[in-house]
C-alpha cells in the first residue's frame, strides 16, 4: 500500500490533466485506425454513429472511469480493493493491467515503425520510387528479424523515461508539450490537404452521408468499437489519471472536454489524409496499409511531400509516445504499490518486460509468420485480437456495471459530481442498461459468437 512516506502523487493543475488524458485517448487509433475504418465503413455514415456513440456510450464509460480513480485515489486494482473490498470487481483491474501490458508490447511494434518512417523522411524520405514502391520498402523493413527491434526499443525507451520522470515533470509535462503541438501540426496538414484538387471529394465522403449504408449492421459495430478505442476505454489508464486528481476538481466538464477533443482530432485526421487519397485516385478502403504503404506513394508523388511525410510521421510518432505512457502507467503505478518500489525501477522493470513481450509480434510479422495462436492470426494480429476484442470490451462491461449496479447510486452519483440530477440518472441508466448491452453485441459479433 502507499505508505505516508510516499504520498500519492497529483497533476500539477486541471488543464495538465485534460491534456494528459488527451494524451491517452489521441493515439495511432485517431489516426491510423480511424482512416482506415472510416474508409471501410461508408465515410460519413460511419462518422454520425461513431459520433453517437461517443456521446451515448464512450463519455459515460469515460466519466466513470474518471469517477473510480478520483473516489479511490489509487491505482486501477487498488481502486476496485478500495471500493469494493472482498468482491470480485478487483477483477477489472487485474483486467486492466494485463491490457496494458499486451497492448503496449504490440503497440509498440507499430510506434516503433512509425519513428522509422519519420527518421527517413529527416533524411529526405523513404526510397519508394522504384520498382514495387512503398508496399516492398515496407515488406522488407517490417520482416526483418531486427531492425524493427531496433526502432521499437526506442519507443519504449521514450515511453520509459517519461514515465520514469513522474506524473507532473514527466507525463504532465510531456503532455503540456506534446498535445498542442500535435493539434497545431494536423491543422496545418488537413489545411494542405484542403487545397488538393480531391479535397471537395473528401469531404463529401465525410459529411454527406449515404443513409443507405445505415442498414449495415457492421457499420454499427464498427462505429462502437471505434469509439471505445479511441477514447481508451476499459484497459485502466483513465482509472490510473483519474486517481491523480484532487478530490475539488469537477469531473463532468473534464470528460466532456477530452472526448470532444479526441473526437475532433479523429474528423481532423480525417481532413489531413483523404484528401490526398482521393487527389491520387487511392481507394478510401484500403485498410491498415492506408498509412504505411499508400500515404509514402502519395508522398512521393506531390509537391512538398518530403515535409508533409516528415510532418505526419512525427504527429504518428508523437501521437503513440503519448498514448503508451499512459498504458506504462496503468502497470507502474500498480507494481509502484503492490511491491513497493520506486517509481524509477518499476518503469524501468516494467518497460523491460513489455518491450520483451513484444518481441514476438514483431517477428511474428516476419520470421515466425507461420506462427498463429488464434485461428489462422498471426502473432501481432492475435495479440490485437486478444486485447481489442476481448480484455478492453470486458473491462469496460465491468466498469459499467460496477457503477451501475456495484456501488451505491448516492455513492456513485455524488463521486461523480453529478448529485441526484436528471443527468446524473441518465448516466447511471446507460451504465446499467445501455452500454453494457451494446458493448456485449460488440463483443460477440467481434468473437464470431454471434454474426448479422
Amino acid at each position: 500500500m502507499t505508505t505516508p512516506h510516499q504520498p500519492r502523487e497529483q497533476w500539477g493543475s486541471r488543464l495538465g490533466f485534460m491534456l494528459a488524458a488527451l494524451g491517452s485517448a489521441v493515439g495511432l487509433g485517431n489516426i491510423w485506425r480511424f482512416s482506415y475504418v472510416a474508409g471501410e465503413s461508408g465515410g460519413a455514415a460511419f462518422l454520425f454513429i461513431y459520433l453517437l456513440c461517443i456521446i451515448a456510450i464512450g463519455l459515460p464509460i469515460l466519466m466513470a472511469e474518471f469517477t473510480i480513480g478520483r473516489r479511490a485515489q489509487s491505482d486501477v486494482v487498488g481502486s476496485f480493493q478500495s471500493l469494493a473490498p472482498g468482491k470480485p470487481w478487483i477483477l477489472a483491474g487485474f483486467l486492466g493491467v494485463a491490457s496494458g501490458f499486451i497492448i503496449l508490447s504490440f503497440y509498440g511494434v507499430v510506434a516503433g515503425w512509425s519513428i522509422y518512417y519519420f527518421l527517413q523522411y529527416v533524411m529526405g524520405g523513404p526510397p519508394v520510387s522504384g520498382e514495387g514502391g512503398s508496399a516492398d520498402f515496407f515488406i522488407n523493413f517490417h520482416t526483418s528479424p531486427f531492425f524493427p527491434l531496433l526502432w521499437q526499443f526506442l519507443f519504449m525507451a521514450i515511453t520509459v523515461g517519461i514515465v520514469y520522470a513522474g506524473v507532473k515533470k514527466g507525463i504532465e509535462k510531456s503532455n503540456k508539450i506534446l498535445m498542442p503541438l500535435l493539434a497545431v501540426l494536423v491543422l496545418i496538414l488537413a489545411g494542405y490537404s484542403m487545397t488538393l484538387s480531391g479535397a471537395g471529394e473528401a469531404f463529401n465522403f465525410l459529411f454527406a452521408p449515404d443513409w443507405s449504408a445505415l442498414t449495415d449492421p457492421s457499420v454499427y459495430l464498427a462505429a462502437l468499437s471505434q469509439a471505445f478505442f479511441s477514447l481508451s476505454l476499459g484497459m485502466g489508464a483513465l482509472i490510473t489519471y483519474g486517481s491523480y486528481l484532487s478530490k475539488e476538481e469537477k469531473l463532468p466538464g473534464a470528460a466532456v472536454g477530452v472526448a470532444s477533443m479526441d473526437s475532433l482530432f479523429a474528423i481532423v485526421a480525417g481532413l489531413m489524409i483523404f484528401p490526398a487519397v482521393f487527389t491520387f485516385g487511392i481507394a478510401p478502403d484500403s485498410g491498415p496499409g492506408l498509412v504505411f504503404i499508400t500515404l509514402p506513394d502519395i508522398f512521393d508523388s506531390m509537391g512538398f511531400g518530403v515535409a508533409y511525410g516528415l510532418i505526419f510521421f512525427f504527429l504518428l510518432s508523437a501521437a503513440a509516445v503519448s498514448s503508451g505512457v499512459s498504458l506504462l502507467e496503468v502497470a507502474v503505478a500498480y507494481f509502484m504499490r503492490r511491491m513497493g518500489w520506486t517509481r524509477q525501477k518499476t518503469a524501468i522493470f516494467i518497460g523491460s518486460i513489455i518491450f520483451l513481450l513484444g518481441i514476438p509480434s514483431s517477428l511474428g510479422l516476419g520470421v515466425w509468420s507461420n506462427v498463429s495462436i488464434f485461428g489462422e492470426r498471426d502473432i501481432f494480429d492475435s495479440m490485437d485480437f486478444l486485447a481489442s476484442y476481448i480484455f478492453l470490451p470486458v473491462g469496460g462491461l465491468f466498469i459499467a456495471l460496477f457503477i451501475g449496479w456495484g456501488w451505491k447510486k448516492a455513492d456513485a452519483l455524488e463521486a461523480s459530481n453529478f448529485g441526484d440530477t436528471v443527468i446524473g440518472n441518465i448516466w447511471l441508466w446507460i451504465l446499467r442498461i445501455f452500454a453494457p448491452l451494446a458493448i456485449l453485441a460488440v463483443f460477440l459479433y467481434s468473437t464470431g459468437i454471434i454474426t448479422l
